[in-house]
């Protein structure tokens, strides 16, 4: 069963942050807050908690639209081609915040993503899940939970995504009630920005 902490977004507990980051490094996987939905994720060099995840999500992990979430912009050039100076105004403009960017991929991807040739990149405005990918040191590979019901497209509830997820993960977190609109996904991989979901984000920001 999973274990369920409270950490306060204002100022993270930094014993309870290195709790998650211990689960994230044995190849757990934790759910989250971020300024959207609640995530689900894992350590992105971290192959078999990839795996349950797309098994979770019912997916072929290499075929998986996972984003990746990074602590500021500097973790960009690891798993992103080089992008023109427009397409990083925007990225400043935009992060950390509800945004998800897709990005041409380079050759620096995880095994299990080679195929891909964009990558979706996240920097949510949330203290909890940027320190948590600060000290792991890497990306924290993420999916939004999502609820069958559709009327309830995202569970906002910790207590209650903790009842329906304990025997799916090894933690969740209690970071406060989450929002139920998820991300913004604007297309930057082309020559124009391309808006994918109109989400949280506004797109006055392009």
């Amino acid at each position: 069963m999973a274990e369920f902490i409270k950490i306060y977004p204002d100022k993270p507990s930094e014993a309870a942050i290195a709790k998650v980051i211990k689960v994230l490094q044995n190849g757990g996987l934790v759910i989250y807050p971020t300024d959207t939905v609640y995530g689900l994720g894992c350590d992105i060099t971290n192959s078999r908690a990839l795996e349950k995840i797309a098994k979770i999500k019912g997916v072929k992990l290499e075929k998986a639209n996972f984003s990746f979430i990074c602590h500021d912009l500097s973790n960009l050039s690891d798993y992103v081609r080089q992008i023109d100076t427009a397409t990083f105004k925007i990225l400043k403009r935009a992060l950390p915040g509800p945004y998800t960017f897709i990005l041409p991929g380079n050759n620096n991807l995880p095994k299990e993503f080679k195929k891909k040739t964009t990558v979706g990149i996240r920097v949510p405005d949330n203290n909890i899940i940027l320190e948590i990918v600060r000290q792991l040191g890497n990306p924290v590979v993420s999916t939004s939970i999502r609820d069958e019901d559709d009327v309830i497209e995202y569970t906002t509830d910790p207590e209650l995504i903790f009842e329906k997820w304990q025997n799916l993960v090894d933690l969740v977190i209690d970071g406060g009630y989450g929002d139920n609109i998820g991300s913004t996904i604007i297309d930057l991989s082309e020559h124009e920005p391309i808006i994918i979901r109109e989400g949280k984000g506004n797109v006055d920001v392009l």
